[in-house]
Formats: structure tokens, C-alpha cells, sequence
């Protein structure tokens, strides 16, 4: 793996917002008194989510602070695990999937997409909203090609897509229009493109009657 390092450019300062302090709370009571180090990763996630969606220099002071460990801890952590931004990142930050399935199914023009679209790998757009990189597998490679956008309302997966409808897909972002997650052609969720072939029958399950256990009448125990 590459060396991953923090960006150039660094805020003043950082301070954990109560809510962030609230919910790294819950972490820290899952884990035995004195090892608040524990929720490391989960704090991380959680302070990358306050600042945008990226883990600047102070931010991870304020961490190690918050749960009193060395700084180089908290340092080596968010700069192995990849799931951590180190850099700003847009208001739409767009995982794409280039393991095995999603490039054999079409990965490489959605690449093309995100360069023409968004710019360069790891840059952010001129307008701040979208920015990208290339990740391994989100495990949806049933519905490959697809990609994970992160952003104010969650973090979702969009999947079986090609250049139009990603393209489709990113303007409908930049426009500030509703976007739904999923699949983006006719499927449901994992099922085959021309539907359900199996356990489709309507009314299937009403059909089926409760057996009854043996002695599950009224009888009382010890009765003959």
C-alpha cells in the first residue's frame, strides 16, 4: 500500500462537537474502564463525519486527547485504514469500485465518467461538489458496476451502472435533485434483470398450515 499522508493545507484549529463527544461516548462504554483507546476507529469515523468529511491534523489531536492516547496512535490509524480522508474532500464524495466484477462489468468507462465530470483521482470539482477515488470491493458485486457516494444524507451505494445513467446520476447531484439509491436500471436489489424466477408464487406462504406439536393441546401437565 502506498504511503498515505495529511494534506498540506491544515486548519487552526479543531474542537469535538458535543454530539460527536455524545456518540463516541457510546463507543467508549462498550469497552472496559481504561480502554477508551478502543474506540479508535469508530471515533474517527465519527469526527470525520463533523468535518466534512475528511480527518485534518487538529482533528486528530482532538481525538487522541478525547481518549488520552499518543497522537502518533491516532496518527498511524487514519492513515492506514483508507476509509479515512485525508484531504477535503466535495459535498458528494464518490467511492468507485475497481475490483474484479465491477471492472469486468464496465468500471473503466465509469472512471472516464468521474474525470470528465469531477477531474483528476483524489481532486475535488471547481464548484466543491463532487470529488473521487478508486476503492476495492464494497461487496455489492452482484449489481456490478457500482459505486458508494458519501454525503450529508448517508452513505449509499448506487449500482448497475453504465456511462448514461452514472452521468445521469451526477447531474441529478449537482442540481441538488432527489437521488435514489440502489440499483439504476429495472432490477430489485440483487434479482436477476427479467425478474424473480423463484419463490414468486402470490399467496404461497398463506397456504402453508402450522403443524401442530404433539401435546400442545389443553391437556395440564400430568394429566392423563
Amino acid at each position: 500500500m502506498s504511503a498515505r499522508r495529511l494534506a498540506k493545507e491544515q486548519p487552526d484549529s479543531f474542537a469535538l462537537s458535543a454530539a460527536s463527544k455524545k456518540e463516541i461516548g457510546i463507543w467508549i462504554k462498550k469497552y472496559p474502564k481504561g480502554r477508551q483507546a478502543s474506540a479508535l476507529i469508530p471515533g474517527l469515523w465519527i469526527v470525520q463525519k463533523q468535518a466534512g468529511g475528511w480527518l485534518p491534523a487538529p482533528a486528530l489531536e482532538a481525538v487522541a486527547a478525547h481518549l488520552d492516547m499518543p497522537y502518533m496512535r491516532v496518527y498511524e490509524v487514519a492513515t492506514f485504514y483508507t476509509m479515512f480522508n485525508l484531504a477535503p474532500v466535495g459535498e458528494h464524495h464518490v467511492q468507485l469500485c475497481g475490483t474484479t466484477p465491477c471492472w469486468l462489468r464496465g468500471a473503466g468507462d465509469l472512471k472516464k465518467v468521474c474525470e470528465k465530470k469531477i477531474g483528476p483521482k483524489g481532486s475535488v470539482s471547481a464548484d466543491g461538489k463532487f470529488s473521487w477515488i478508486e476503492v476495492e470491493c464494497l461487496g455489492a458485486c452482484a449489481n456490478a458496476p457500482m459505486i458508494q457516494i458519501s454525503n450529508a444524507a448517508g452513505d449509499d451505494y448506487y449500482e448497475d451502472l453504465d456511462v448514461d445513467n452514472f452521468e445521469t446520476l451526477l447531474d441529478d447531484l449537482a442540481a441538488g435533485r432527489k437521488v435514489k439509491p440502489g440499483p439504476q436500471n429495472t432490477r430489485h436489489t440483487s434479482e436477476p434483470i427479467t425478474g424473480a424466477v423463484t419463490l414468486n408464487t402470490k399467496g404461497f406462504y398463506n397456504k402453508v398450515k402450522q403443524k401442530k406439536l404433539p401435546n400442545s393441546g389443553k391437556a395440564k401437565v400430568g394429566a392423563k
